[in-house]
């Protein structure tokens, strides 16, 4: 190859490969010390895209007051994800959504509790289910549905 070539060649193939590592999300999950379903729901995260570091910790609910997640809305584990709280065992759908929209009054989104049929838990789905949308000011608002 021709040697004036060569470095525009891989100045370009960099550039095509930048985007993809740009699109490389890395989050940490806190987790109930005794929670099993909080690893599948990682398990289920990462193979699609998002790493995972994975914090057990004895009070979760402490976690997640302190993300800005009011009681009602906690679930068994916390992703801290680009600034955002995501509660639960939320989609990687619903979690691309709130990244993309990147509303600036919303501190997180939740599916809280621990339903059956999403991703991490076992049992029949039962949905659809209610992801809401937490603000600044501690209200809530459906944000979507899985």
């Amino acid at each position: 190859m021709n040697r004036l070539l060569q470095p525009t060649v891989i100045v370009a193939l960099v550039s095509l490969c930048a985007p993809a590592l740009a699109q490389t999300l890395q989050g940490t999950l806190y987790k109930d010390q005794n929670c099993p379903c909080c690893e599948g729901h990682a398990k289920y995260l990462m193979r699609r895209g998002i790493d995972v570091d994975i914090k057990p910790v004895e009070d979760i609910a402490k976690i997640s007051k302190g993300a800005g997640i009011p009681g009602d809305y906690q679930g068994c584990h916390t992703l801290m994800l680009e600034g955002y709280a995501i509660e639960g065992h939320v989609t990687v759908e619903i979690i691309q959504k709130l990244l993309k929209d990147r509303p600036a009054d919303v501190v997180g989104i939740s599916l809280p509790g621990m339903p059956t049929g999403v991703p991490g838990m076992g049992g029949p789905y039962e949905g659809p289910y209610d992801v809401y949308a937490i603000k600044k000011d501690g209200t809530a608002s459906v944000f979507a549905a899985q």
